[in-house]
């Protein structure tokens, strides 16, 4: 795999996190195709110059928060990154459940 493509990767996921989106989310409002947008997400193919102005764009940030590595920046785990994504997948029974279980462990942290 390559570099640059692990970093668009995870600079696009992490503007979908930041965004409340998906990928789904970002090919109905650019009208990308959604298998491009899965391969970009999964660092199988680098966008082309134009779909990285349209993202940047879009998310109002410039071209250089997408293809550069701005690790330093925003830094999520790839762990903390599937959460998220699959916590948006999530039914709101499940939803429900993962709200209950953060604010039980704040009673325990308070408690100790």
């Amino acid at each position: 795999m390559n570099a640059s493509k692990k970093v668009m990767a995870r600079n696009i996921t992490n503007q979908l996190i930041k965004h409340n989106m998906n990928a789904t989310d970002l090919c109905k409002a650019l009208g990308f195709k959604h298998n491009t947008v899965s391969d970009w997400v999964n660092a199988k193919a680098y966008p082309r110059i134009d779909a990285i102005e349209k993202m940047a764009n879009y998310f109002g940030i410039s071209k250089a928060f997408l293809v550069e590595d701005m690790a330093d920046i925003e830094v999520f785990t790839e762990d903390e990154r599937r959460f998220i994504i699959e916590y948006r997948k999530a039914d709101q029974v499940t939803r429900d459940a993962i709200r209950r279980l953060l604010a039980y462990e704040d009673k325990v942290r308070d408690i100790q």
